[in-house]
């Protein structure tokens, strides 16, 4: 399709008073709409729209490779209304007939794809992911859920990042990336730069293009939404590992009655779904907000924030408290991989030194000391001198000075050492141990 001046070729658009525009495409008669929901709430299928500004917006070509390839999933109209309930219940028939999920993921796969189809009324969001050996069903899970979600952009791992941002900038969908290991794996990765921004709105990701003119003129690419993720190993940004809700796929084998081979009705099941889920969208989207009543004691703040619009969703207070769990879970084997990181574990050398108030100051061989009996008890690498003081000043920000001639970390830093156990959760455990023994004392 040629743009023709004010004519804008338009994926979405949400407008005042409950106005909103979706993109549909009939793979059938080969033909996109646009669905518009109009301010008084009636909803219908139209070829053009024209906006009070003079802008005339139009659908996307029904001939463009994303749509006909199936890279990209729309609605192919505007589905029979339905209460959450019934979209849930069928929700989770879809995918419990080609996937094997525990019963709690199960319920929050459900729930995140309604989130998904409202994730634009909330400013954060969680990530799905699954995690596992190949051959134990991350693949299928990704398909099964992702063909019900908003606007599923399919990619795997061995795509360029490039298109990606794009995609994401001009469809605002949900990416569904298989085997997102393969090639990414540290904090300084573009797909890892896309995840990190991609769970707050208003974060974009600046990536500097070249006009006709070849000038620099560097692009804002919006990459907020929901993301599904399969993988067999972490990330190894620490930061972006909070924020996935994760089922482990290899703990247990898949059932029998799920089909090798994915049947044809599974892509019109999917269809019709998506179709019920756009009447949703355009039904509730402006109903829906963040509920902070829903914020589960005991969490950090971090897991709270990422897991708050999901849990807005969720009426069922016994499935939030099951969640709650499972988030506590990952908090504690987050706090455990912590542990081993060199920085951390100095933190915990330090804090252990200035508790038991041996001296008013660490001299910074002890610290070392200190921790290389962790290292060797642990098997992990020795630390020297240098290198632990290089850690001290330039990872955790601490100031060292020279008292009779030896290095030291002076008293007046016991408080951000202090500040610094508690962020990471450094000595909790010893302080609940501390605490139960007065207790048994007493």
């Amino acid at each position: 399709m040629q743009e023709q001046p004010g004519r804008t070729p338009t994926v979405s658009r949400v407008f005042d008073k409950g106005a909103m525009v979706e993109l549909v495409y009939d793979a059938a008669s080969a033909d996109t709409q646009l669905a518009y929901r109009r301010s008084d709430g009636i909803a219908s299928l139209e070829h053009e729209i024209g906006l009070p500004s003079g802008e005339i917006l139009i659908p996307y070509s029904p001939r463009n490779n994303l749509l006909t390839s199936g890279c990209v999933l729309l609605p192919s109209a505007i589905g029979e209304a339905a209460d959450k309930a019934d979209l849930l219940a069928g929700i989770k028939a879809r995918i419990s007939a080609y996937a094997d999920l525990s019963p709690l993921f199960m319920d929050i796969a459900a729930h995140y794809v309604l989130l998904s189809w409202v994730h634009d009324a909330f400013n954060e969001l969680p990530y799905l992911r699954f995690q596992g050996e190949f051959g134990t069903g991350k693949t299928r899970a990704l398909l099964a859920i992702g063909s019900l979600c908003y606007k599923p952009i399919f990619a795997s791992g061995a795509s360029t990042v490039s298109p990606l941002f794009h995609l994401l900038h001009e469809f605002g969908g949900t990416l569904v990336l298989d085997e997102a290991d393969l090639r990414f794996s540290d904090a300084t990765a573009d797909l890892t730069k896309i995840l990190n921004n991609g769970t707050v709105k208003g974060m974009p990701v600046l990536r500097t293009m070249t006009n006709r003119h070849r000038e620099l003129n560097p692009h804002a690419f919006t990459v907020f939404g929901p993301k599904l993720i399969a993988m067999r190993e972490g990330f190894q940004d620490e930061a972006l590992e909070s924020r996935f809700l994760t089922e482990n796929t290899s703990v247990t084998r898949m059932r029998d009655d799920i089909p090798i081979h994915l049947p044809d009705s599974m892509k019109s099941e999917a269809l019709d779904l998506r179709n019920r889920l756009l009447r949703w969208r355009f039904e509730n989207r402006n109903h829906i907000a963040v509920d902070p009543a829903r914020v589960i004691e005991g969490l950090s703040p971090r897991s709270n924030q990422t897991a708050l619009a999901l849990l807005s969703l969720i009426d069922d207070p016994t499935l939030r408290v099951a969640i709650g769990a499972h988030l506590a879970m990952a908090e504690a084997r987050g706090a455990a991989r912590r542990a081993a990181l060199p920085h951390v574990a100095m933190v915990g050398v330090l804090h252990r030194r200035f508790e038991a108030n041996i001296t008013s100051y660490i001299t910074l061989a002890d610290a070392v000391a200190d921790y290389n009996a962790l290292a060797i008890a642990g098997g992990e690498s020795l630390l020297t001198h240098k290198a632990a003081g290089h850690l001290i000043r330039a990872r955790l920000g601490l100031v060292t000075t020279k008292t009779r001639g030896i290095y030291v970390v002076p008293a007046h830093e016991k408080k951000k050492v202090a500040d610094l156990a508690q962020r990471y959760g450094v000595g909790r455990d010893e302080q609940a141990d501390t605490a139960n023994g007065r207790a048994a004392g007493s």
